[in-house]
């Protein structure tokens, strides 16, 4: 059971960490001694139909810990960080009201950030045929040249999107567009004042080993269907521009499909924009001044991570363990 704070903030647990570092086994452990729900933080598990690609927990997980915002839209519906912080809002509070610890899980940065601190998304204004002009441009010149450009303006947003992350790269293009201001800068008079008790832990790893589980993973997919999974959204109709489809493993399957490259050469791109995703988010997490971290590389034993964990978790919330007694 959980309790609200003297100030009535609700409290609100946080594990972040870049693809790969093992944040799904030991969420599941501490959402199990706590008495947690699981919010997944990744703007890629809202959509139904991509599970493999998107290392959804499975089935047998989800029955094991209550899960949200999974499977919650079509691959051709657009989602955006202010509907995921709306929702993620309504399910904290939701999620408390029953007793449970509220706890994010995931690996998108803004995503995150988004709902741990209530960032206001003010109307920047739009300019429908600009955007059109830079959609028509990456089309004709590729996603490099579009990514190129908004590293030109903003190569701190540019370091922080995937080159294939085509709307939400136009989107910060179009800010300075009509602003003048860059999207970068904009995150940074972002109020870091969260409404929430607030405990965010990191997850960390060396180089080398997070790369080679990247790698594992990603065989592991394609052992999973991976390849089946992107054939069988192409022939209902999702195609490879929409945002869902330049996710990490569809971009590349696809292109794969469609008889751009070999399977081979699919695999080894997948697996070098992973490893290059994996650095960015660990460059999003590290602007993150409250985080809490804690380096798994040569802990295997899941306990070993637990006693770590059940520090930060005691010295930063308000919280009683399950089947454990006292306050801790």
């Amino acid at each position: 059971m959980l309790t609200k704070t003297e100030n009535g903030r609700t409290p609100l647990l946080v594990l972040v960490g870049p693809t790969a570092v093992g944040k799904t086994k030991l969420s599941l452990a501490v959402a199990e001694e706590y008495g947690a729900e699981i919010i997944s933080g990744d703007s890629m598990q809202v959509y139904r139909k991509m599970d493999i690609g998107t290392a959804k927990a499975t089935p047998e997980e989800r029955a094991q810990v209550p899960h949200h915002m999974i499977d919650i839209q079509d691959p051709d519906e657009p989602f955006s960080v202010a509907e995921f912080q709306d929702r993620c809002t309504v399910l904290i509070e939701d999620i408390a009201s029953r007793g449970k610890l509220p706890f994010i899980v995931g690996g998108t940065g803004l995503y995150v950030e988004s709902v741990c601190y209530r960032y206001q998304f003010s109307e920047s204004g739009s300019d429908e045929a600009f955007r059109e002009e830079q959609r028509l441009y990456a089309e004709a010149a590729g996603a490099e040249a579009l990514h190129d450009r908004l590293r030109q303006i903003d190569p701190e947003s540019a370091d922080r999107l995937h080159p294939n992350d085509q709307r939400r790269i136009i989107r910060a293009l179009e800010i300075f567009h009509v602003t003048g201001e860059k999207l970068s800068d904009r995150l940074k008079v972002q109020k870091k004042e969260s409404p929430y008790e607030l405990c965010i832990v990191g997850l960390t790893m060396d180089r080398a080993l997070l790369y080679k589980r990247i790698e594992e993973r990603i065989d592991q997919m394609m052992d999973e269907g991976l390849v089946e999974e992107v054939r069988a959204l192409l022939a209902d109709g999702y195609t490879k521009d929409m945002v869902s489809m330049q996710g990490l493993g569809y971009k590349e399957i696809a292109g794969y499909l469609e008889g751009a490259y070999s399977l081979e050469e699919a695999v080894e791109m997948l697996k070098k924009s992973t490893r290059h995703f994996a650095k960015r988010q660990l460059s999003w997490f590290r602007h993150m001044t409250d985080i809490e971290w804690i380096d798994v590389s040569e802990m295997a034993n899941i306990s070993t991570q637990l006693e770590k964990i059940r520090a930060i978790i005691a010295g930063k919330l308000t919280l009683v363990r399950n089947n454990t007694e006292g306050a801790h």
